[in-house]
């Protein structure tokens, strides 16, 4: 229970976290418990889409929900750490990865507030389209809110930071636009997370298209222009 104690601190009182991040204060506890919170508010929500195809799904999508979001940090994070490096950062990779996994909670918790709206619509409107394009854009507005923290919380480091580089803002946003793109991929390659009702449980699909085409695909077939 203490993991989920210093995440409600984080979240009633961020400032307080930032100062602590930047002076570099019980660092690996902050991770252990960020990844801890995260991984179960993701699964208890990867069961909750789940469970609009089967009980095989829900358990499916308990487990790649937050494998997805860890696994696009471990792809991304290297990246934004050794760009800050070479502009003047003097952050070690603990503060980056302390910092990510806040936003991540930040995620989380917001898609566990998310879920009674989900399990809503599953049972008042039989439309596997439509519950499918609703939970895109609950995910798209959690990772917003996620992504806007964490670029504030770096921009507040940075400007403590007086090594760190004038571009550092331009290098934040490419690499924030950079994780977009690579999450909402790595979710097309671990698909389904819901299940089409006319189709079998299965783990994975077989590799076709990209992410961006099928939410296009999605918003058509919504408006009924197909």
């Amino acid at each position: 229970m203490n993991y989920f104690a210093l995440l409600m601190h984080f979240l009633r009182d961020r400032q307080t976290f930032l100062d602590e991040v930047y002076k570099g204060i019980k660092i690996n506890q902050k991770v252990f418990s960020m990844l801890v919170c995260s991984t179960v508010f993701l699964a208890f929500y990867g069961i909750i889409i789940g469970l609009s195809s089967s009980w095989e799904q829900a358990i499916a999508s308990a487990i790649k929900l937050p494998a997805l979001y860890l696994i696009t940090l471990l792809i991304c994070l290297p990246t934004l750490y050794f760009f800050d490096v070479i502009s003047g950062s003097t952050r070690t990779f603990g503060q980056y990865l302390a910092l990510l996994l806040a936003s991540t909670s930040v995620i989380s918790v917001m898609l566990c507030a998310f879920a009674p709206i989900a399990l809503f619509f599953h049972l008042s409107i039989n439309d596997y389209v439509f519950f499918k394009l609703v939970n895109v854009l609950i995910f798209a507005f959690t990772g917003f809110l996620g992504i806007n923290f964490f670029y504030k919380g770096m921009m507040a480091i940075a400007s403590c930071d007086a090594g760190a580089s004038s571009h550092q803002p331009s290098i934040m946003r490419g690499w924030l636009i950079l994780y977009g793109f690579v999450g909402s991929q790595l979710g097309w390659s671990l698909r389904p997370f819901f299940g089409a009702p006319d189709q079998p449980f299965s783990l994975f699909r077989e590799q076709e298209s990209n992410f961006y085409f099928h939410v296009l695909k999605v918003f058509v077939e919504v408006l009924g222009l197909s």
